[in-house]
């Protein structure tokens, strides 16, 4: 009890104190206090919690976060709130470390998906640091949760090979191109009209994550399928791929996942998804010597590190360099 009425004093008087003040104001009332019996109930902070946590999503939003994040931030926080029962203020690490603990196992999460949520917490309680609303920011001690390093896979040239040959419509020959030049995101791809492609400059502009857009580039085979494609078309939907069967309306994500899967059932390859083909593109470029730097705006990453992940360098080549700079 004691401890929440200094918590609630303290906060009271952040935007008047400096950090030294602070603590010597912290001290003096733990001090004040230590001899005192003090009882009654504490005022519930409910109202506050939802405006701090409204207040926050708003703040990601004009920083031009997508709604889906907006979203998925907003049900993260949600889950915690309702799990540890306090208000924002009076959430210490110990909280959040039991919280990130029991959400593991209970729901059996890897180490990637409480790093996640690791990761929004900490922006909102620092971005409650931030606004001066508390103190700091009780994520601030836990740490980043270590994640083995797994060596994803990416497509062979045979793999690529045997999936246009046995592909019996031409959209989805031209599909597997697209995706397997550009490097482009499934969702980037269903968004585009067949107005948005250049076909001389070989090269469309796409909207990635947070509405960026930028330029991606295809390759000659990619052109000669996509125009075999849609001039086979009888349609008049602007959509540049579109489904199969009548009213030909604009094809979704679901429907290319589920036509690869059903390529890769009847072909015996493993794991066929539209994001292997940019995996395997990034791995391509990099072996082929391109910057990391060039590939980083090629996928429209906003953080190198990101691309490095994406990029699977081949043990061959890190044999074959390790014999011209180092053997």
């Amino acid at each position: 009890m004691k401890q929440i009425i200094i918590e609630e004093i303290v906060q009271k008087m952040l935007p008047y104190l400096d950090n030294a003040q602070m603590q010597k104001l912290q001290e003096t009332l733990q001090y004040t206090l230590f001899n005192y019996e003090i009882t009654g109930d504490i005022k519930a902070e409910e109202d506050d919690t939802q405006k701090l946590v409204e207040s926050f999503l708003y703040a990601k939003r004009i920083e031009g976060c997508s709604e889906k994040t907006i979203k998925y931030y907003s049900a993260t926080i949600e889950a915690m709130l309702v799990t540890v029962d306090k208000g924002v203020r009076h959430i210490h690490t110990d909280d959040l470390r039991a919280y990130l603990t029991n959400y593991q196992e209970n729901h059996g999460s890897s180490r990637v998906t409480i790093d996640n949520i690791r990761r929004i917490l900490s922006s909102f309680f620092s971005w409650l640091e931030d606004e001066d609303y508390i103190l700091k920011s009780p994520v601030r001690r836990i740490h980043k949760v270590k994640t083995a390093t797994n060596i994803k896979e990416t497509y062979t040239d045979e793999q690529l090979e045997k999936m246009r040959d046995n592909c019996t419509e031409p959209r989805d020959l031209a599909i597997i191109d697209m995706l397997a030049s550009t490097g482009m995101r499934i969702g980037e791809m269903v968004l585009l009209n067949k107005a948005d492609i250049k076909f001389n400059e070989r090269e469309c502009i796409v909207f990635g994550k947070g509405d960026k857009e930028r330029v991606v580039y295809f390759d000659a085979r990619t052109k000669i399928h996509l125009l075999n494609y849609i001039n086979s078309r009888t349609d008049d939907n602007p959509a540049l791929f579109v489904t199969l069967r009548a009213p030909h309306t604009r094809i979704t994500i679901g429907g290319i996942e589920s036509r690869l899967r059903e390529m890769g059932r009847i072909l015996e390859i493993e794991k066929v998804h539209p994001h292997k083909f940019r995996r395997t593109l990034a791995t391509m470029a990099i072996d082929k010597g391109m910057p990391i730097e060039q590939l980083q705006q090629l996928l429209g990453h906003k953080r190198i590190d990101t691309t490095l992940q994406y990029a699977m360098v081949k043990q061959s080549n890190v044999k074959q360099a390790h014999r011209k700079y180092i053997g």
